[in-house]
């Protein structure tokens, strides 16, 4: 089964979901903003989709910007500033089995299906 986490608000989310309702994939929504991922279901993500802590941070969200940029943190430093401000992951992120990929494009999706 598909997991896929999901940000209502943000437009590339919306789309992936729209996706994956046409398709014959059986998935899951996370809403991960309303249920946050605690440490280790991050840190499980970030292993599925083989990259560092710090790809998948929005460098460019305020709370990254005003109070972490340029600051030297350590993989289970960012991992832990995702757990408490989980607006800062990239989004829309989908998983299955193994494998995990952030949709975007919306095409990356075809890669874990």
């Amino acid at each position: 089964m598909i997991t896929i986490y999901h940000n209502p608000r943000c437009g590339k989310s919306r789309e992936c979901l729209a996706f994956l309702e046409t398709s014959n994939h059986t998935f899951e929504v996370v809403k991960y903003l309303e249920n946050p991922l605690n440490f280790k279901e991050l840190s499980e993500i970030i292993s599925k989709l083989k990259i560092t802590p710090i790809e998948l941070i929005r460098i460019k969200e305020s709370i990254w910007v005003e109070n972490y940029k340029g600051k030297n943190l350590s993989d289970k430093d960012i991992i832990q500033t995702m757990v408490e401000y989980p607006i800062l992951m990239e989004r829309p992120i989908a998983a299955n089995r193994e494998k995990a990929v952030i949709a975007r494009p919306l095409e990356k999706i075809k890669e874990i299906l």
